[in-house]
């Protein structure tokens, strides 16, 4: 549920903000992965779990890329961006902001839901982010996963997935609007056409669900997750350094230099 999801990254944030990394060394291997040393391999595929409703995905997002970008083999690395909804029975559009959910869940306040995610927010000026959640318009990510499956068919995965974080933390766009998915696809130079003829369709609804179903089979119970070359698991927002060094070791591990 998108309640429980951010009661994990609200309510518990401390916890949240600093996750289990497995490292190699000490990592069991993902479910149904042989524990046999990888055959040497000089490239990288990185497949990354999240929601674009997932205010930690986001921060995860920058942190994951500031490591890349000190990788020294980054160019041997594919990054696959994989659907995940944090709630996939939720509405097209909530009745309440994020703070009148907050407060109508816990029975809290709706200045003490402020403050609660205030923390997040100062979390993602860390890396760069100025987070509106006063904007945030809470809903079903389900069409805007479908517009990135549509997106990586183009080769477009990745500025589908930057666009919709932006759309959703900081502009207040409401994403599961038809039309501003329209728009928001044309912007990073889909056919728009094409994207409402999509939407108006069920297009792309097998793909979501098969990555849906295989975050379950790998094991994944929250998002950001990331999966390296299907053997290793890095679970959260990590700091750019811890990520890195999960590079570097899967990337020895896999007999890289």
């Amino acid at each position: 549920m998108i309640i429980n999801g951010i009661r994990r990254l609200i309510g518990a944030l401390a916890v949240a903000a600093t996750p289990t990394l497995l490292y190699s060394q000490f990592l069991e291997p993902l479910p149904g992965r042989a524990s046999a040393a990888a055959t040497p391999n000089k490239t990288m595929t990185i497949e990354i779990w999240s929601d674009v409703v997932c205010p930690f995905c986001y921060i995860g997002k920058r942190e994951f890329e500031a490591a890349l970008a000190r990788f020294p083999n980054k160019d041997e690395v594919t990054v696959v961006w994989k659907s995940f909804e944090l709630d996939p029975n939720a509405p097209q559009r909530s009745e309440h902001d994020m703070y009148g959910m907050l407060s109508s869940r816990y029975g809290i306040s709706r200045s003490e839901a402020q403050a609660r995610v205030q923390g997040v927010v100062d979390r993602a000026k860390t890396v760069g982010l100025d987070y509106q959640m006063d904007k945030a318009i809470i809903g079903s990510s389900f069409d805007a996963h479908r517009l990135i499956q549509l997106a990586k068919t183009k080769g477009k995965g990745a500025e589908a997935e930057e666009r919709l974080f932006k759309a959703y933390f900081v502009d207040g766009i409401h994403i599961a609007d038809h039309a501003a998915l329209t728009k928001l696809g044309g912007e990073i130079g889909l056919d728009e056409a094409e994207v409402s003829a999509m939407l108006a369709s069920s297009r792309f609804t097998e793909e979501v669900r098969a990555d849906e179903r295989e975050a379950q089979q790998i094991g994944v119970r929250g998002v950001p997750f990331f999966v390296i070359d299907r053997r290793y698991g890095v679970s959260g927002a990590q700091h750019s350094d811890h990520f890195l060094g999960a590079l570097q070791q899967a990337w020895r591990e896999n007999g890289g230099n």
